[in-house]
């Protein structure tokens, strides 16, 4: 793919499911409060991390191009 992301996770979403663990536990963990959190919040685009957003059950995970902010994941509509 060649670009790098912007990874967030929205907290105040997060259900804890830990289905981006799963998915892609290279990029993603689980705190002590079962929330998740990218591991590295700036990485190179991978089609793993883009599965673990997709399968996110309440879609709080979003994916922008690093730099120019332009969304990747949810697209725009």
């Amino acid at each position: 793919m060649g670009d790098r992301w912007q990874v967030e996770v929205d907290r105040g979403v997060c259900i804890g499911s830990g289905m981006c663990v799963n998915t892609a536990p290279e990029a993603f963990a689980l705190d002590t409060a079962r929330q998740s959190r990218p591991k590295d919040p700036e990485p190179d685009a991978a089609e793993e991390i883009l599965t673990a957003a997709e399968g996110c059950p309440v879609e709080a995970i979003t994916i922008a191009l690093l730099g120019s902010g332009d969304p990747v994941f949810p697209p725009e509509d």
